[in-house]
């Protein structure tokens, strides 16, 4: 705070001005999203704004309620509830609690690394398929017609026989408010290029949501719409949250944990990719350990508050950069208007109309549908596009929290499959060179006696094996050999599994007249073997280099 500057408080003060002006419409729109009371938005956005701006590390990143997490709030919820309404509330809170349990044992921890579990194609199919989800309940809202559902068929089933019953009142809000979203989008690019200042042409082409809550509450107020059928936000007590605590059985409380280890990985993924990304532009850095503490006591005081779960925002995050934020006080100050919004203007939000708020969110998340990525991953990786096609279904078809799972299996069953089979190439000498290539993608020239192999992974339990076999074939699928090289370049580490592998390597290539020598050993690596009996056992010779261990033991060569 010592350093804090008058210019730095200019661009906070006004980012939070900014921020807080889109959060109001937001967070009544994920608080609906959630399935929770109104107010509850609104608190998500108070005390955990406040919080991370004290205890995060990112200028810009803006703390609250954002899609995704409301969503899979609303799903997993809604499972444990069974149809009663305050145990869904109290599910909800509990849930934000121990998300933010989780992320702080994490920070503890130092176990940033945990979110590794997640591919990027993985994420993709979940963030598309939630997008999918989250754009097809709020059709019940849009069409004023009563259908719900936790996937894709259960929203057709309940959606498609109440057709018949739309309410076009409310049809005619929805559109108008869609309206409202979709101009100041297509003035995104005008107003960029206008003489207006950057903080307010980022505001204007980001304001979407308060024009679509401003301009169709107009409209209800002046001909009485709400009068006709048109489903409102209703009243919203006013005053600051109270701090509570979710009355669950301890059966209940089994329930949540699951969900809420589900909510504090992708709350933190979306949060520290969105963070990265905006602070690589300033040249700033992120210290991962720093946010998981930050969003973890966020998620934390958002239940002691009686709300629900809260990530970073997109929208938000990338309004408040371009309004010019400096420093993480922009979400204090944002977090302290918010509070002033819940103590004494809950009321001009009553007649809000539920058409815009769906409108809203719909709008919010088509951009995060990326079906053209799984082709795109179909012809570079047939892998990963299945690994994304098939969280995608699970989200689709099953539920969120089910698609998520599918996701993190897959990414796990993927990394191990590529981890057993490591690429493995044999090299020879390019020709007036010291370096050593792979005989299939260069001229070079190998010797006769002498295969040299490269192995381009680390050697654990889940590879070594294979690779002592396919070593050995290859040794004994030419009879002239007598030294095969094992060229050390690229691996990283070995487990005792890998040290037992080369031993018993070592044993079969001497039984058989071959000797078996290592190149360019790690420093770590070398340790280990040191560790071991490998080196006084081996036949062969450990080589400070390839070109080393092939001028000692070669003789006549050919081109390969």
């Amino acid at each position: 705070m010592a350093r804090y500057n008058k210019d730095e408080a200019t661009g906070d003060g006004i980012a939070a001005v900014i921020v807080t002006l889109l959060l109001v419409p937001q967070g009544l729109a994920y608080a609906l999203l959630a399935g929770m009371p109104p107010e509850t938005g609104l608190y998500a956005s108070i005390v955990p704004l406040i919080i991370y701006g004290l205890f995060g590390t990112s200028r810009a990143l803006s703390v609250g309620p954002a899609a995704l997490t409301s969503l899979m709030t609303a799903s997993a919820a809604g499972a444990i509830a069974g149809g009663n309404p305050q145990l869904f509330i109290q599910a909800a809170i509990a849930m934000a609690l121990l998300s933010g349990a989780i992320l702080l044992v994490m920070a503890a921890l130092r176990m940033g690394w945990l979110t590794n579990l997640l591919s990027h194609p993985v994420i993709l199919g979940f963030v598309s398929g939630c997008a999918i989800i989250i754009a097809a309940s709020q059709l019940s809202h849009l069409l004023g017609v009563d259908a719900s559902g936790e996937n894709i068929l259960e929203l057709g089933r309940n959606l498609l026989p109440r057709l018949g019953e739309i309410h076009w009142i409310t049809v005619a809000m929805g559109a108008l408010a869609i309206a409202c979203l979709i101009i100041p989008k297509k003035m995104a690019g005008p107003l960029k290029r206008s003489a207006l200042p950057g903080w307010l042409s980022a505001f204007l082409g980001k304001s979407g949501p308060v024009l679509a809550v401003l301009v169709t509450t107009l409209v209800n107020i002046g001909l009485g719409l709400d009068q006709q059928g048109l489903a409102v936000v209703g009243a919203i007590p006013d005053g600051l949250p109270q701090p509570v605590w979710p009355s669950l059985q301890a059966a209940q409380w089994h329930q949540v944990l699951v969900p809420a280890l589900l909510l504090a990985l992708i709350g933190f993924v979306e949060s520290i990719s969105l963070a990265q990304a905006l602070a690589a532009k300033r040249r700033e850095r992120i210290n991962a350990n720093r946010e998981l503490l930050g969003l973890g006591l966020a998620n934390v005081t958002s239940g002691l508050s009686g709300s629900f779960a809260v990530t970073g925002s997109f929208s938000r995050t990338t309004v408040s950069f371009e309004a010019g934020a400096r420093t993480p006080m922009t979400g204090l100050l944002a977090g302290l208007a918010m509070g002033v919004v819940a103590l004494w203007f809950t009321g001009l939000f009553t007649r809000v109309p539920q058409a815009a708020l769906g409108a809203i969110i719909v709008m919010g998340v088509l951009s995060l549908i990326e079906l053209r990525e799984l082709k795109n991953l179909w012809h570079s990786s047939r892998p990963d596009s299945l690994a994304m096609a098939a969280t995608l279904a699970g989200v689709l078809l099953v539920n969120v929290q089910t698609g998520l799972l599918i996701g993190v299996v897959l990414s796990l069953v993927l990394f191990l499959w590529r981890a057993s089979q490591p690429h493995v190439a044999e090299v020879g000498l390019v020709p007036g060179t010291h370096h050593f290539r792979n005989i299939d993608r260069h001229d070079v020239v190998v010797e006769n006696a002498v295969l040299s192999i490269r192995v381009d992974e680390s050697l654990w339990f889940g590879n070594a094996r294979p690779m002592e076999d396919l070593l050995y074939d290859r040794a004994m699928a030419r009879p002239e050999v007598r030294h095969l090289v094992l060229m050390c370049s690229a691996i990283n580490h070995l487990d005792a599994s890998a040290v037992e592998s080369l031993e018993s390597l070592n044993e079969r290539l001497d039984a058989a007249g071959v000797q078996l020598h290592l190149s360019e050993v790690k420093g770590p690596v070398m340790d280990r073997l040191k560790k071991n009996h490998l080196l006084s056992v081996l036949s062969g010779q450990v080589f400070l280099s390839q070109y080393q261990a092939v001028e000692t033991l070669g003789g006549s060569t050919h081109n390969a």
